[in-house]
């Protein structure tokens, strides 16, 4: 554990692009680190990759534990955070094994790879409107945001219109200092509001969208999905599938185009379009955002330290994927590297359900992007991209491109 004053948490870094320069030293000297949110509470800081890969699939490490009394808070005040939200709380109680059977085999690699064709026709009809605008263009308000809108919308049967409405929503969910215990709680009952009236419509008028199938549906043993677990579900894939893609796909060309080699070496040989994804998601210090919360129910032995009962733990993916250990020369983007078994999202019982959708964007939007723009550039100095201060997650507010 760490004896110095605790480090504030998250940790900011120098530049965009570049992870911050404590990571190195926590993994050598200080795996276990205590930290403090912006809550003014207390948690612990893994870095290294085999600790944050066991707790992240260790059961004596849960998320349902982030509801109890003593559990680190993220943010300041009693305001509601999205790891102990009403949404998470909802989910939980359906029970995370059976909610995985009951959703996961909407989310599989087959069934994305099915929709791949139009997500790239929407990409192409996007870029379309990009090189209409002219040079130079934001790939964010262009491209990264309002595909997965589209793609998300789409799967789930959301009117695109309302894009606004859970955007905003989904901002107020991730800020961590912004917003007031009152706004914040306000935004979850609205969204709440908003999926429940849009689950009862699709009960008069069922489709074939992912929401109508999950009210038809039943598990196992014959019980369907609560209604509050519909609404929680529609809440948590509708923000995961548009704000955690949309900073991928903008992160994916900022780091590719920030050195022009990547970029020309995969208009060469495009191939490597799915393996440069890859590396891409373990390369990005800013991909998994925040870092993934657990609970330790009892003490634990890690290679850096003891964990002990009753600790809040934030794993850092992030900081795992650079992990000296466990990859060779991971400060090098290779698009090439494999094998690649990245911890961006996760590991275990509770990796991300979505990945596959998220996968198959990125791979997606690159391949059209590299058809389409061969000579894609930046259009200012990689110094200059700047973020989203604030939230969980750590989008680019803008990616100035050229072509």
């Amino acid at each position: 554990m760490r004896e110095t004053e605790p480090m504030s948490y998250p940790i900011p870094s120098a530049a965009v692009l570049e992870p911050p320069a404590e990571w190195a030293e926590l993994r050598q000297k200080c795996p276990v680190a205590g930290v403090t949110f912006p809550s003014g509470d207390a948690a612990v800081l893994l870095t290294r990759y085999e600790d944050v890969r066991l707790v992240l699939s260790d059961p004596r490490f849960t998320r349902e534990g982030l509801a109890r009394p003593d559990a680190a808070r993220i943010t300041a005040g009693d305001a509601e955070d999205i790891f102990n939200s009403p949404m998470a709380r909802t989910l939980n109680a359906e029970g995370h094994e059976r909610w995985r059977r009951m959703v996961g085999k909407w989310f599989t690699a087959k069934r994305m790879a099915s929709l791949k064709p139009r997500m790239e026709e929407a990409a192409d009809r996007l870029v379309d409107a990009m090189v209409e605008h002219g040079s130079p263009a934001d790939l964010v308000s262009h491209l990264a945001f309002p595909l997965p809108v589209y793609v998300i919308c789409t799967m789930l049967g959301v009117p695109e219109e309302d894009t606004e409405l859970f955007k905003a929503w989904s901002d107020t969910f991730l800020n961590m200092t912004k917003y007031t215990k009152e706004e914040t709680n306000a935004a979850h009952r609205n969204f709440a509001s908003y999926m429940s009236r849009l689950i009862a419509a699709k009960r008069e008028a069922p489709g074939e969208d992912l929401l109508s199938q999950l009210m038809a549906g039943a598990d196992s043993e014959g019980e369907p999905m609560s209604e509050a677990g519909l609404v929680a579900t529609g809440q948590a894939l509708l923000l995961a599938g548009h704000e955690t893609t949309a900073g991928f796909i903008s992160m994916m060309a900022a780091h590719l185009l920030s050195d022009r080699t990547r970029w020309q070496q995969l208009v060469e040989n495009p191939a490597l379009i799915r393996s440069a994804v890859e590396e891409v998601l373990r390369f990005d210090p800013n991909g998994s955002g925040f870092g993934m919360l657990r609970y330790a129910h009892e003490d634990v032995e890690l290679s850096g330290g003891t964990v002990a009962r009753g600790t809040t733990v934030v794993c850092s993916m992030a900081s795992a994927n650079r992990d000296e250990r466990a990859w060779g020369d991971p400060a090098r983007l290779d698009v090439g590297r494999s094998p690649n078994p990245h911890l961006t999202f996760g590991a275990g019982a509770h990796s991300c359900l979505g990945q596959p959708l998220a996968r198959t964007e990125l791979q997606a939007v690159l391949g059209v992007l590299l058809r389409r723009l061969p000579d894609l550039r930046l259009a200012s100095d990689a110094q200059e991209l700047r973020r989203h201060e604030g939230m969980l997650t750590t989008p680019l507010q803008e990616v100035l491109v050229t072509w």
